[in-house]
């Protein structure tokens, strides 16, 4: 929980900087990268975590890896990090940002998980029924369970409009009756 609210804080000192400096789109996709980077290379991540390893030998190997591709703005901060001997934040750091960016864009992210993949139709239909008035981003899972229709899942928020679930009411209310 403490490691959370550190990298909110730097998640969101890294949000207000490339605001003021303009570069906030950049430091988005920045971010973006970073993360799945950290989640695609166990040796980056082992590198990360390893205690043993000097900060100015990670220092080097992030700029070898990110400086030509990447913001200033957002190698400073990883410079930061790890300087600060918290480079095992860059990852809860990178993901606050995304969500903080999203946040401030008005955009929403929703889970949606169905029997077969969906046509543009049918995602249309569901952005129709969040009733969002800004952008909606659909990340989709195909779970062959549900047996049919869709279960959409924003925040904490969930509908499920499942065949899986119609079919598990119906045993309750029958095997109460």
């Amino acid at each position: 929980m403490k490691d959370s609210k550190t990298a909110s804080r730097y998640a969101k000192a890294l949000l207000e900087l490339s605001q003021e400096g303009g570069a906030l789109e950049e430091v988005f996709a920045d971010m973006n990268s970073l993360s799945a980077t950290l989640a695609e290379s166990a040796d980056l991540r082992s590198l990360v975590k390893n205690p043993v390893i000097k900060g100015e030998e990670k220092s080097k190997v992030f700029k070898a890896l990110f400086s030509s591709q990447f913001n200033e703005i957002t190698m400073n901060t990883i410079d930061l990090l790890v300087n600060n001997k918290r480079e095992t934040l860059l990852s809860e750091t990178a993901t606050q940002f995304v969500g903080l960016y999203k946040a401030s864009k008005n955009i929403v992210t929703a889970e949606v998980s169905s029997a077969f993949s969906l046509d543009e139709e049918q995602k249309k239909n569901i952005v129709a029924l969040l009733k969002h008035d800004g952008e909606v981003e659909i990340i989709e899972k195909i779970d062959p369970s549900l047996i049919g229709g869709f279960i959409v899942r924003v925040g904490d928020k969930q509908i499920d409009a499942s065949v899986a679930t119609k079919f598990k009411n119906l045993r309750k209310e029958i095997s109460l009756n």
